[in-house]
């Protein structure tokens, strides 16, 4: 009798351990048609991407302009004094037949000032070893987070000064 309560343990200690498996982050991608990232417009590629940086800048943002189809602009904020943020667009235009459509992705990083204090010691040759408290203070930026911009009035925004530009 004891054995058989024992396998059922076991059973129920193993099932509960796969019910708390985590949840990865992309299982909720639907992959979507209507998507919040893409703006369909009658002008030519390479148009409609210097219209969308000069959005960007604009909005004064730093761009890199490698590519006439893809640009990358990056915008610093700093909301407290130990806290910085970056966001990152990147816009690419391409041709879908009869259009062409923009498409544009935002990353979000946020960095926090970290500091660390230590001491060292001091070692005096011929009088012997003395150890001194000698104070340091390091502040370094450290990334705490990382993600796509998903909310879809952020790129609306973003689209509506695109299409005032051209207007």
């Amino acid at each position: 009798m004891r054995r058989p309560l024992l396998v059922l343990a076991a059973c129920l200690t193993g099932l509960t351990a796969c019910s708390n498996t985590p949840q990865h982050a992309y299982s909720s991608e639907t992959f979507d048609a209507d998507t919040p990232y893409q703006y369909h417009s009658d002008l030519p590629p390479l148009v409609l991407c210097e219209y969308g940086k000069r959005a960007l800048l604009s909005q004064g943002y730093e761009v890199d302009a490698s590519s006439p189809q893809s640009i990358r602009g990056a915008k610093y904020f700093q909301p407290k004094a130990d806290l910085q943020t970056q966001l990152k667009i990147t816009l690419v235009c391409l041709p879908t037949g009869r259009d062409t459509t923009l498409f544009a992705n935002a990353l979000h990083t946020r960095y926090e000032l970290k500091s660390s204090g230590s001491s060292t010691g001091l070692s005096v040759a011929g009088i012997g070893s003395v150890s001194v408290p000698w104070p340091t203070d390091k502040s370094t930026l450290v990334k705490v987070s990382e993600e796509t911009v998903a909310d879809p009035e952020f790129y609306r925004r973003l689209f509506v000064l695109i299409e005032n530009l051209h207007e």
